[in-house]
């Protein structure tokens, strides 16, 4: 059973950088999918970054591609979105989640894929 908290979200202006950070309890070591992903109001939850289990695979949204990166720390078990040049279309709520296995799937961004989930936390992005 995994446990994901996130934190780090808040309010910028359009151009600044934010990182969010995403503790996973429970991790195993025989690894696991770790993603971000997104909603915004009326909006269909959408994934942002992907990352393997054994880190050897990364994968992004084309919105996003170039200005984040998702990283992680194994030894806090701590999976990591840089956000840079944010933009007012990336106010959302960000959800980091895993999976069971240890590969994200052909499609990484199916979030109905996804058995675990944290909270959430908000981003809000002004011009």
């Amino acid at each position: 059973q995994l446990q994901l908290v996130e934190s780090g979200g808040g309010s910028v202006q359009a151009g600044e950088s934010l990182k969010l950070s995403c503790v996973v309890s429970g991790y195993t070591d025989s690894g696991h999918c770790v993603a971000w992903f997104r909603q915004a109001p009326g909006k269909e939850r959408e994934g942002v970054a992907a990352m393997s289990g054994g880190g050897g695979r990364i994968d992004y949204g084309a919105s996003v591609k170039g200005r984040f990166a998702i990283s992680r720390d194994r030894a806090t078990k701590t999976w990591y979105l840089q956000m840079n040049d944010l933009k007012t279309e990336d106010t959302a709520i960000y959800y980091c989640a895993a999976r069971a296995s240890v590969w994200c799937g052909t499609v990484w961004s199916a979030h109905a894929k996804y058995e675990y989930w944290g909270q959430g936390t908000q981003v809000t992005v002004s011009s």
